[in-house]
């Protein structure tokens, strides 16, 4: 495998579950686009051809019982949560000159679980009975396209991203994969990787525009986000090196089913990272695990996010 290159492969994803503040901002505290999906190679399309990513990705995050949270048309608060979701992508990266690079189509399919335990908040403040659910059931998918262009160590990248609002949702319940409106998220990143030092740098940021929940008449405000890394390549085998996010909600809720007000939140998270790649006969494989803790939290949930992703292709070049 050529050095980085499967390991640059995005995983173009979608959210579970996450954040941690003060009356959650975003409806259930969580936008469809996946914080720290990207990481490390991220501006990188790898060589025409089709290929498969499996992300498993897991998320536990807590809220006090001074965050009141609005979950399934509910105002919830003092919540464990915890998420388990596998996302199984294919990318196909079409052969040709487009604009002068690459250009590639995907779609992710989510499926897994979440538990949710919380008290009913009731007016004036007060906390009611405890109320827990639990899920595991299939996701809406996202569809997206990419054009990414190579220059020397430089590589950059520009996308779409749809969620098509066709999953399990669970009408009324308080855990839910799957997020019963449309959404749309643009975004665009950089990567420089220098083969002769191993050292690699990558930047991706976007906005996420969302859709009214019609279950909930609960209408999401738009939502930027930002990830970077900086990795070493040791070997071409194995490279590791630091990751992190950065979300920020611009223009806040509305909708009647929007009842704590105008709310925006805020996450910040750094971590790990560590990629191997390995052959299985002929076929190059690429893995890499990074791990987040979040930070700097305001209105929405607080805790660790996980990441377990393996890459391999399915025709085409085998670099």
């Amino acid at each position: 495998m050529k050095r980085g290159s499967l390991a640059a492969l995005a995983a173009f994803g979608f959210s579970a579950i996450a954040g941690s503040g003060s009356a959650l901002a975003a409806e259930s505290g969580v936008g469809f686009y996946l914080l720290g999906s990207k990481g490390p190679f991220a501006a990188v399309l790898p060589g025409p051809g089709v290929y498969f990513q499996n992300d498993a990705y897991f998320y536990s995050g807590s809220a006090g019982a001074s965050r009141d949270v609005p979950i399934g048309g509910r105002i919830v608060a003092n919540i464990d949560a915890t998420a388990y979701i596998d996302l199984a992508t294919g990318l196909w990266v079409i052969p040709g000159d487009f604009f002068g690079g690459s250009l590639a189509f995907q779609a992710t399919l989510p499926w897994g679980g979440q538990n949710v335990d919380a008290s009913l908040a009731l007016a004036g403040g007060g906390l009611g009975a405890g109320v827990s659910d639990s899920v595991f059931t299939i996701g809406d998918p996202v569809l997206g396209a990419s054009l990414g262009w190579h220059n020397g160590n430089w590589h950059t990248v520009t996308g779409f991203l749809v969620n098509v609002p066709i999953g399990d949702y669970q009408e009324g319940e308080i855990a839910n994969v799957a997020f019963h409106r449309w959404g749309l998220d643009l975004n665009g990143g950089v990567t420089y990787f220098d083969p002769q030092t191993g050292w690699e740098v990558s930047g991706v940021a976007g906005f996420t525009f969302n859709g009214e929940n019609p279950a909930t008449n609960y209408t999401t405000g738009t939502e930027f986000h930002f990830e970077g890394s900086v990795t070493k390549t040791f070997s071409p085998q194995l490279n590791a090196g630091l990751v992190g996010y950065f979300y920020q909600q611009v223009t806040g809720d509305s909708g009647t089913g929007a009842n704590l007000g105008d709310f925006q939140g805020r996450v910040a998270a750094l971590g790990g990272t560590l990629g191997y790649n390995f052959q299985i006969g002929s076929t190059p494989v690429s893995t890499r695990i990074k791990v987040y803790r979040e930070f700097a939290v305001e209105n929405r949930l607080e805790g660790t996010a996980g990441f377990l992703t393996v890459t391999i292709p399915l025709g085409g070049p085998k670099q």
